[in-house]
């Protein structure tokens, strides 16, 4: 295949990944995020690779636009590490959840490719995070590709990136958590603050 059918190829897919996404799961998550705003709860974004540069993106997105109080782990390198170190990898996200003192009020994010699979060693932090999640009552939400994994077995809400072709699944769920969450960010629902391009005349 050359460069050019391949830019068209994986333009096309993208478009098709648009049409089939589910509109009602992305409403159902963004209920989810106002009430937890409304009860004045706290969103705690969980990701790895780059997922977590997209946690980073998120969370500023989420405090500006929709005045929600939000937050993820790897935005602090120095504490996840320490973690990492001393407790390991795969509880790491769900020790720094109980130092955030996850409660009924708040939600976990996740943004994931797999969603987090313990039989196959894929993201175990992200099912450690969940479990704790569950036992403490918070709710769970995410934006995943593939099958979607245990985030989307034990989601109140998850969006499953529509797989259309298998060689590209991780590029095109990892767009499209950017796309995703840009919509729930300013839907009117949430949408808090005007963005800055939006306000200039």
């Amino acid at each position: 295949m050359n460069a050019t059918s391949y830019t068209t190829l994986y333009l096309r897919e993208a478009v098709e990944i648009i049409e089939r996404l589910d509109g009602a799961v992305i409403d159902d998550v963004v209920r989810v995020i106002a009430g937890v705003r409304a009860d004045r709860g706290r969103l705690f974004f969980l990701g790895v690779g780059g997922s977590a540069a997209n946690c980073s993106h998120a969370v500023n997105d989420f405090r500006k636009i929709a005045n929600v109080e939000a937050y993820t782990p790897t935005d602090n390198v120095s504490e996840l590490t320490a973690r990492i170190n001393d407790d390991g990898w795969d509880v790491a996200f769900a020790d720094w959840l109980k130092g955030s003192r996850l409660n009924s009020k708040d939600a976990v994010f996740v943004f994931s490719v797999g969603g987090g699979n313990l039989e196959k060693n894929v993201s175990p932090n992200l099912v450690h995070a969940l479990k704790l999640a569950r036992d403490v009552g918070a709710k769970i939400i995410g934006v995943v590709g593939r099958d979607g994994g245990y985030t989307a077995q034990v989601a109140d809400a998850c969006v499953v990136v529509p797989v259309v072709n298998p060689a590209t699944i991780t590029p095109h769920t990892e767009a499209f958590h950017a796309v995703v969450w840009h919509l729930i960010v300013t839907h009117p629902a949430l949408k808090a603050n005007e963005m800055k391009w939006e306000s200039i005349e």
